[in-house]
């Protein structure tokens, strides 16, 4: 699953600040294409400018767009090399587009030649010679270059409404809170209006060492806008720091909005990019040139912009400004811009100063209203190749300095790199009063319900919504009521509990949990540490794994095939699961679980001449689970954790023994099984997620409690199960899988005229399982283990894998609508097994950028 998204990270959120968005006014705004007089083809790179102002450079396309507060008529003015200054007067207060061509400058001389352009070409290019001396000098100028480095950064983390049409101003809905969007800033971004709604400051000390490796980071002073309870607050910290990765130019990727960018000084950029030679300057007796850069492939996620490189032999970079490509294939982003400054430290080297991340998200291209993201960090006070005391470089990576909170705002006044404005100073305010604002508790209760399924009724949430009406074969029409407490009764003990009924089996179904926690904190939030004990009566699919949704979602209801395998289950278990700050979390777990055969289902096993049905089966098991996920972070919604990955495995180790005569349990066995995921980031060609099971089982069982492989038989693509596999259809003692899922990020379809235009995306990947059953616990060799089921003709349907593996192979394309995902998946193997299917089409909604 990927990154928003899961559209889960922000949707909460998003609800409020889309109902809350707005448009500029008093504005002068002028837009345009900008074009060559004699060939009529756009100009890109053009400087647009109001006089005494600042401007902007045309796009790939020759498009510009630029405002102004100014109230007087002004001019605005056009300059390109090689090409005469164009000035227009522009009527102040008005909207308007404005086509504009620009004449070649005279020369003395004319060369005629036949191509109207000359192919761009890497050979004997000297922009492409600069940039790769550039690329050859990357380590030498990078920060880590230096034996020790210290310095102090302030960092500001910014989310803001933008536009505010004046049919929002006036509309009653929203008069309750016109005190947040007449708090607006027309200065940062030209032609538009911010209304920022969440700032978070932080200052540190930083140190590095180069030899043995070490980075410590001192955090002075930290504050933050608080959204209220509705929100995961410290979640959208770490989804903002996963979007807006902290930048080095020097990196052959750049990660931003969970997608990797390759970046202009890459090894790969020369294929990639076109470069231009633009201008020379002098700056402290240092001669710098100006390198222009833009995508060959304006669809490709690449950026476009300018570099000023130094010409001296360290050839490293004093200034960079580059952008997205207005046709870059990305969703819900309409503008992502990155800055850089840097200064010549007293090592000879160019030291970062300055690094501004700033991105505009709306629903669509041509909305009015919209969201900017903003990260800006600022760096001084630098100290190159002096050791500190070796304490501090020792303990965690990261520690917050003991401050009283009381201090932090006259702290931040003093020590602030750059004061905030009056704007961002009254954010904190507006935002403080927002959440307690009735009405606003009522909005985001309600955005709760629709999108993650819980409705608050004071103490205690209802819900999940979508599981209170499914239907299956064996219950039938199903009706199902519960909820949880919160917080609000009690910040030690939790409660959960529903109730279930089927009209077919005319049965009722139920569950009941409890947990105390000994951090005095929910249950599920970081870092857990908690005592669970519950009771389950209820039906299950053996081999149904689901993550994120329950298992009576009324659109899981609907299923290819025969759906008939079920159990009644009565479940007790006891776990205690604790987390550490290093992501590493274990789990002890009790359970005791009786089985009992439903729908098609027989418990048989041989005597003599006849057979003999078995009504259940008892287990009771010890478990003990470890899991390492290095860097994780993830934002935390009601009922789940939504994942935001990164390029860190993650690690589950987990072992069962069960325990034969414990509370009636009928088997002694062991079991083993690790799991690895990796997410390979692959640049320009994508990205691929890697999963790798194995597993064991020790001992002598009848099939129920081997291990029944992930089967789906729903519609939906699910990523952890095999899709064209038959619930039940294979169990084994002793299995190795893996499965991939390589995401081209439009690397194909961006190429291909008129498709490009779709912004969809190619995914494919395969899963493959390779295991078996061992003798004494196969029905063909022991006839006193249970019988492997049959169907209605008395064939088998349920197969040890022999020694074939077990594959099935899909292709898609994604980002249908920007929510959507089709596969066509085949199966490879097995196909004459009873019912097996050959290939199926699955979708899957998929939010992504």
């Amino acid at each position: 699953m990927s990154s928003l998204i899961d559209f889960r990270k922000g949707l909460t959120l998003f609800v409020f600040v889309t109902c809350l968005a707005f448009g500029a006014q008093g504005q002068t705004v002028v837009k345009g294409i900008i074009r060559d007089a004699q060939t009529r083809t756009p100009l890109s790179f053009v400087s647009v400018y109001f006089k005494g102002s600042k401007g902007v450079v045309s796009d790939e396309d020759g498009r510009y767009s630029i405002s102004t507060t100014n109230p007087k008529n002004i001019t605005l003015q056009f300059s390109f090399a090689g090409y005469k200054v164009l000035q227009k007067t522009i009527v102040a207060g008005t909207t308007q587009d404005l086509d504009v061509v620009m004449e070649p400058e005279e020369m003395e001389a004319v060369v005629v030649n036949k191509r109207r352009r000359t192919k761009y070409s890497n050979k004997n290019n000297p922009a492409v010679d600069l940039i790769r001396k550039v690329v050859d000098n990357r380590d030498r100028n990078r920060m880590s270059a230096a034996d020790f480095l210290q310095y102090q950064q302030y960092e500001k983390m910014e989310l803001s409404l933008t536009n505010k049409p004046e049919k929002l101003m006036n509309n009653r809905l929203l008069k309750n809170y016109r005190f947040l969007v007449e708090n607006q800033d027309t200065s940062k971004i030209e032609g538009k209006s911010l209304v920022p709604i969440y700032i978070e400051e932080t200052i540190s000390n930083k140190f590095y060492r180069k030899a043995p490796r070490k980075e410590k980071t001192y955090v002075l002073a930290k504050k933050k806008v608080n959204l209220g309870e509705f929100v995961d607050n410290d979640g959208i910290t770490r989804y903002l720091n996963s979007m807006y990765m902290p930048i080095d130019i020097y990196e052959p990727n750049i990660t931003l909005l969970s997608n990797q960018l390759l970046s202009p000084i890459s090894d790969l950029a020369p294929t990639f990019y076109r470069f231009y030679l633009r201008d020379t300057i002098e700056l402290d007796g240092i001669k710098l040139v100006r390198l222009n850069f833009a995508p060959r492939n304006p669809n490709d996620l690449l950026f476009r912009g300018m570099m000023y490189v130094t010409l001296d032999s360290n050839y490293a970079v004093q200034k960079i400004q580059m952008e997205l490509t207005r046709h870059a294939n990305l969703n819900w982003t309409r503008e992502l811009r990155i800055k850089q400054d840097f200064e010549r430290g007293t090592d000879g080297r160019y030291h970062v100063v300055m690094s501004d991340i700033l991105s505009e998200f709306a629903l669509s291209k041509k909305a009015s209203g919209g969201l900017v993201g903003e990260r800006s960090v600022s760096y001084k006070d630098y100290v190159i190749n002096q050791p500190g005391p070796d304490s501090v470089y020792e303990g965690k990576t990261e520690v917050m300095v003991d401050a009283p909170a009381a201090t932090t705002d006259s702290f931040l006044v003093v020590n602030r790199h750059a004061a905030l404005s009056a704007t961002e100073e009254k954010a904190y305010t507006n935002m403080d009063s927002l959440k307690n604002m009735r009405s606003y508790r009522r909005l985001m209760d309600w955005a709760t319900f629709f999108l993650a399924g819980y409705k608050a009724a004071g103490p205690f949430d209802i819900g999940p919504v979508n599981a209170f009406y499914s239907f299956n074969p064996v219950e039938g029409f199903r009706l199902r009521f519960g909820g949880r407490s919160t917080p609000k009764f009690s910040k030690r003990l939790y409660f959960e509990t529903y109730a279930a009924y089927g009209f077919k089996d005319e049965k009722f179904k139920y569950f009941l949990s409890g947990a105390y926690s000994f951090n005095a904190k929910s249950i599920y939030s970081f870092p857990l540490n908690f005592l669970r004990v519950s009771f389950q009566h209820d039906t299950k699919i053996p081999g149904q794994e689901l993550q994120f949704v329950q298992e009576d979602n009324f659109l899981l209801s609907f299923k290819r095939g025969d759906n008939n395998k079920w159990l009644y289950n009565d479940i007790f278990t006891a776990e205690y699961v604790r987390e550490f700050g290093k992501n590493i979390s274990y789990t002890f777990g009790f359970k005791n679980w009786k089985q009992q055969a439903a729908g098609t289902i027989v418990y048989q096993k041989p005597n003599g001449s006849d057979l003999t049905t078995v009504p259940d089966i008892t287990t009771t098991e010890l478990s003990a689970e470890l899991r390492w996920a290095p860097h994780e972070q993830f934002y935390q919604g009601k009922a789940y954790r939504i994942p935001i990955y990164n390029k860190y495995p993650i690690f589950r180790l987990r072992y069962i023994s069960g325990i034969k005569g414990l509370v009636n349990g009928d088997y002694d066995y062991q079991q083993v099984t690790l799991n690895i995921f990796k997410r390979f980031y692959l640049s320009q060609f994508g990205y691929a997620d890697v999963v790798t099971e194995g597993g064991y089982t020790f001992g002598q069982l009848p099939y129920p409690l081997l291990t029944i492989h992930r089967a789906n038989q729903t519609y939906a693509y699910q990523l952890n199960s095999f899709n064209m596999m038959n619930f039940m259809e294979f169990v084994s003692d002793h299995y190795v899988s893996v499965s991939t899922d390589y995401y081209f990020n439009g690397f194909i379809f961006n190429k291909l005229p008129l498709i490009k235009k779709l912004k969809l995306r190619e995914v494919a990947g395969f899963k493959l399982l390779y295991g078996g059953v061992r003798k004494e616990n196969n029905p063909a060799y022991n006839k006193n283990t249970f019988l492997f089921p049959t169907d209605e003709d008395g064939k088998t349907t349920t197969f040890s894998l022999d020694k074939k593996p077990y594959i099935e192979a899909n292709v898609g394309i994604g980002n249908i609508f920007k929510v959507l995902r089709v596969d066509l998946v085949k199966r490879l193997t097995y196909l004459e097994n009873p019912d097996a299917p050959d290939w199926g089409i699955r979708a899957r909604v998929k939010f992504d950028f």
